[in-house]
């Protein structure tokens, strides 16, 4: 993006921007995905199980015109990232789906540290950055409801009409192209991306279940004793509640875009997707939606609340009635439910905010969840990128009282956590946003998967039961492994 373009705001678009064309029939999202996957930044924001309220679409995108990386260190990264989009911001066609192109990929855990005064992880083996995203000006957007599928290409970041035309036009014939040819084998290895990292440098690891080469970064009686230290935390009034997680981290076997292949056909969620960040890609089968905003309007859906879900249906249904009876998980849906819309109304119109649902059992593959909704509206002046500085990051993976909850998870998890926790989404043109919680999620970076798994800890938790429910959440990762 030139230096020009930087500062100045697009004019409206032409009645013929962008440039959209109906892919009739509407190709499987999964062979676009291995056309695409080897491009620059590609990105798959993957509505794998199907849901007409929260899994209606999906996008592909890849080789964006600009890329934002910001540091953990030395970078603002959300007035960035505002600062990127600014020039572009345009109204949406209400008749598509809502992303046309606009930023998109993934937002770090520890960006955290620079919304909140908190203290770095012991080790960052990965220096995942705080933020990556590339502006993409062609996506290909699919209404899983409807049966259909467009090419929307901007063409920016051209401004003056003609050349934004022949832009649009030459983006999209090559996406077309593209279409037509057999589909790649892979995207990205495990080795060439960037210079495997050694063992040796590793945060201490300790053997896991699973297969040999699986390690976690706490031994099973580290994890249950902080599980007991969070317990004195709460009982000396610090906090309410607070997520911890073990890192798992296996050795990569092969590239990013097959293990995100295996994920989606074993633990298929709503909120899947694949971010290829150059260096480190991500893979996630998340079930939890952070935030959304439609045209001002906002919605957030914590979970809080997980039961394994046997294979015998008598015994799932079982688990389901003990999950909605069990007065420690609704607990902890409610604690998370309560900081959210705190986080809400620090942006939204304070009377806006509401919970639309409160504690309602959606199930998985492998597990039961108790799902809240909390919805607002944003208050005049107040944008998407005001939204994710009031609350990210999202209340259901710290604990509460949030930042406290922080500073212990800081204390206690020996490893960053890197994308996990943080928010995969796009931010689009117009405004219109949706972003993930990044759990169910594989980060792979130098030669290494990492797939940390959590769960959160109140007062009436039991160790044991803790550390069995991070396996019962890792079940569908490591089966996707090999």
């Amino acid at each position: 993006m030139s230096g020009s373009a930087s500062r100045r705001r697009a004019p409206p678009p032409a009645a013929d921007l962008p440039r959209v064309e109906e892919l009739r029939p509407a190709p499987a999202a999964e062979s676009c995905f291995a056309r695409f996957a080897a491009l620059p930044h590609c990105l798959w924001l993957d509505s794998a199980a199907f849901d007409p309220q929260v899994g209606k679409y999906s996008f592909l995108a890849a080789d964006p015109f600009d890329y934002l990386e910001c540091p953990l260190e030395g970078a603002d990264a959300l007035p960035a990232l505002a600062g990127r989009l600014r020039p572009f911001l345009q109204d949406r066609r209400p008749e598509l789906p809502p992303f046309q192109g606009g930023a998109a990929g993934i937002l770090s855990y520890e960006l955290g540290r620079q919304i909140e005064a908190v203290p770095p992880p012991r080790y960052d083996e990965f220096g995942l950055p705080a933020l990556a995203m590339g502006l993409y000006d062609v996506v290909l957007a699919f209404d899983h409801l409807a049966g259909r599928a467009w090419l929307i290409s901007q063409g920016l970041p051209e401004f003056e009409p003609s050349r934004r035309r022949a832009r649009a036009a030459a983006r999209a014939a090559f996406f077309h192209r593209l279409l037509a040819e057999p589909p790649r084998v892979s995207g990205r290895s495990p080795t060439t991306s960037s210079p495997p990292l050694s063992s040796a440098v590793l945060a201490p690891q300790f053997p896991a279940r699973g297969p040999a080469s699986l390690n976690s970064s706490f031994s099973r009686e580290g994890y249950l004793a902080a599980v007991r230290r969070i317990v004195d935390y709460i009982r000396a009034g610090d906090v309410f509640q607070v997520n911890l997680a073990q890192r798992l981290i296996h050795p990569a076997v092969d590239d990013a875009a097959a293990l995100y292949r295996r994920l989606r056909q074993r633990n298929a969620a709503p909120f899947a997707g694949y971010f290829d960040g150059g260096r480190f890609q991500v893979v996630s089968a998340s079930p939890e939606r952070f935030l959304k905003v439609v045209d001002g309007l906002v919605q957030t859906r914590p979970i809080k609340g997980t039961a394994p879900r046997p294979a015998e249906r008598a015994a799932a249904r079982a688990a389901a009635r003990r999950l909605l009876e069990s007065e420690k998980d609704r607990a902890e849906n409610v604690m998370i439910v309560d900081l959210m819309r705190n986080d809400l109304a620090k942006v939204c119109r304070p009377e806006s905010v509401v919970v639309a649902a409160l504690c309602r059992l959606e199930t998985y593959r492998y597990v039961h969840h108790l799902v809240s909704v909390v919805e607002g509206r944003l208050a005049e002046g107040n944008r998407a990128v005001d939204l994710i500085a009031a609350a990210f990051p999202g209340g259901s993976i710290t604990g509460a009282p949030k930042v406290r909850a922080m500073e212990i998870v800081a204390e206690l998890e020996p490893t960053a956590r890197g994308a996990y926790c943080g928010s995969m989404g796009y931010v689009g043109f117009d405004g219109t946003m949706d972003l993930s919680i990044l759990i169910r999620t594989i980060t792979a970076a130098r030669g290494w998967w990492q797939l940390p798994v959590g769960g959160g800890v109140v007062i009436g938790s039991d160790p044991e039961r803790e550390y069995e429910e991070t396996w019962h959440k890792a079940e569908g990762l490591i089966r996707a492994l090999r």
